[in-house]
């Protein structure tokens, strides 16, 4: 529906990417979460002895697998290890109970359920068997840390689903696979004004250069430790450049489960944390913390700041109180990446949403009859681009609905340019009525009011 920009792609999928990290920086931590490190070797060794054992117990290539994981270790280990099975995971959020699981599983016609045995106290093992009642394909699940009872074996429940503890599965892999670099390589969730969530499809190709050229912007390097504070399922966190961005410059991972102050300021002590990304409700909880000075966190040099809007008041107290630089992001499943940039003045940091990432970006603000604005004029946003889906995954009315015949995809955000061509996101588009809607609230996209 759009052309794409192919002398921005790297021509490899992102597990073949990871292995070449491993022989690069073989020694260097990859990834830390409490105790526990992983050099970019071991990762890689996991990555691929998980893949083997996916293998083993029945995960096909193109089978779609629901990963519904906290921000541990094992999400990336297993995200990436699907991959390089050929799998396709679909990123959940550990928050979706039954009836969004249930749907994705039927809309995906999932074969297999990867999650914890039980998170914050509930039970999610539980009702991957329930589930699996109504979904006759999904007839395995992975549980991390369980199921209870269950020590380096299986459990069948009622329904026959076979649950094997993620722990478990460990076997030799493919050496020689092959894969398309422009193949589907996961599915990411919408964040619209909609109910039902709609599966977003991102290529080997496209989401590989987001996340490169998202870390050239801050200046990415080995040296840098990126703080995972949000949901590492989230498009923010995994890849505005975030995980797959670190580990593809040499960096090393952090990953908490919790993004509150106690842990997070420990850890940037702890390892010297450089850039973090944070939702403007979390940075608020950081900011009436900090104050206490019970930690250090001197090592910090960027934070990223998405997801919802950003008063200019508090960008400027966030930047003041921490001494780094800020970076406003608007970032979409669904592709486009804007981004202040470090060498921005305060003024353009504090009060817009900065650039399209790629020269290849192409952005059109219009009014509702699908007219261009003039710059400072609200209207819809509308895009196309290198990384911009081309359409959502089994939803073909959605898509007649959302896409022009050449291929720009008119999202649901009130936004408008300023004369240098920074972007502000005004608000979304309340369903039917083509309004404005500054206060609706939020996921990971909605810019409302923090």
């Amino acid at each position: 529906m759009h052309q794409a920009v192919p002398q921005d792609y790297q021509g490899a999928a992102l597990p073949q990417l990871l292995a070449e990290h491993a022989r690069t920086y073989a020694t260097r931590t990859a990834l830390v979460h409490g105790d526990r490190r992983l050099t970019y070797r071991e990762l890689n060794r996991r990555v691929d002895r998980v893949a083997g054992g996916l293998t083993l117990r029945g995960i096909r290539p193109g089978d779609r697998v629901i990963v519904q994981l906290p921000t541990v270790p094992e999400f990336v280990i297993t995200v990436y290890a699907l991959m390089r099975a050929g799998a396709l995971p679909v990123f959940v959020p550990t928050s979706h109970r039954a009836d969004e699981i249930g749907y994705l599983a039927h809309t995906t016609e999932a074969a297999a359920y990867i999650g914890p045995s039980v998170h914050h106290g509930f039970d999610h093992a539980k009702m991957a068997a329930e589930i699996s009642h109504d979904n006759p394909r999904l007839r395995r699940a992975f549980t991390h840390d369980g199921p209870e009872g269950v020590q380096g074996g299986f459990a069948t429940s009622p329904s026959g689903c076979l649950f094997f503890p993620l722990r478990s599965v460990d076997a030799p892999s493919d050496p020689d696979r092959r894969y398309d670099p422009n193949d589907v390589a996961f599915f990411l969730l919408s964040e619209g004004s909609t109910s039902a969530p709609k599966l977003v499809p991102r290529t080997h190709n496209d989401y590989a250069y987001q996340t490169r050229a998202a870390a050239e912007v801050i200046g990415l390097g080995p040296e840098d430790v990126y703080l995972a504070a949000l949901p590492a399922e989230s498009n923010f966190a995994f890849g505005c450049p975030g995980i797959v961005g670190t580990l593809a410059t040499g960096g090393t991972v952090v990953l908490i489960d919790d993004p509150g102050p106690a842990d997070a300021f420990r850890m940037i002590e702890t390892e010297k944390v450089t850039v973090t990304s944070l939702v403007p409700a979390v940075a608020q909880l950081w900011l009436d913390t900090f104050r206490n000075g019970q930690y250090s966190l001197s090592s910090l040099r960027l934070i990223q700041i998405g997801g919802a809007r950003l008063r200019p008041e508090r960008a400027a107290r966030i930047q003041q109180a921490f001494d780094c630089r800020l970076q406003q992001v608007f970032g979409m499943a669904e592709g486009l990446l804007c981004l202040t940039h470090l060498s921005d003045t305060d003024d353009v940091i504090h009060h817009t949403q900065g650039r399209p990432l790629s020269p290849g970006d192409e952005i059109r603000i219009t009014d509702s009859d699908g007219t261009d604005v003039p710059a400072g004029t609200p209207g819809q946003l509308w895009t196309r681009g290198p990384y911009t889906l081309r359409g959502y995954y089994k939803a073909p009315d959605e898509n007649t609905r959302a896409f022009t015949p050449d291929g720009f995809y008119k999202t649901d955000h009130i936004a408008r340019l300023t004369e240098d061509d920074n972007l502000v996101i005004e608000g979304r588009m309340e369903a039917d009525s083509g309004l404005a809607s500054p206060g609706n609230p939020h996921a990971e996209t909605v810019m409302s009011e923090d």
